[in-house]
């Protein structure tokens, strides 16, 4: 537990990125449904991932690194929030159900950097 075990690209462009990873990576991407936001599983022959529909704008070049989300897999989702508040952290996405699979939910460290955690409840949603 508590080791990266998922990993997420965000895009302005779902497909485009889709179509880019499975022609280089062979990458196969799921399109999940009843998400609030839009989202494609990734399943690869390492862990496994997700692609998401970029919520803020994408940064320009010149501003540095823009890379792929690590997630972390914990125990108590809501026990681990607690923690990231109570040592400085923010909310960047509030808790949601990915149904029948987990709770998700990022969050910023004190250096702007973004992470998520999850829970996997199959109950979820």
């Amino acid at each position: 537990m508590n080791a990266i075990n998922y990993f997420e690209i965000q895009s302005s462009n779902p497909q485009r990125e889709a179509a880019f990873y499975s022609a280089i990576f062979g990458w196969k991407f799921i399109k999940l449904e009843g998400l609030p936001i839009e989202y494609h599983r990734i399943e690869t022959k390492g862990i496994n991932g997700g692609l998401m529909k970029r919520f803020s704008k994408t940064p320009p070049p010149e501003f540095g690194t823009n890379a792929f989300t690590c997630s972390m897999e914990v125990v108590s989702f809501d026990k681990t929030a607690e923690m990231i508040l109570e040592n400085g952290g923010q909310v960047a996405m509030p808790k949601f159900a990915i149904p029948g699979t987990c709770w998700q939910g990022y969050f910023i460290d004190q250096d702007n950097n973004v992470f998520g955690i999850f829970q996997v409840d199959l109950n979820a949603g």
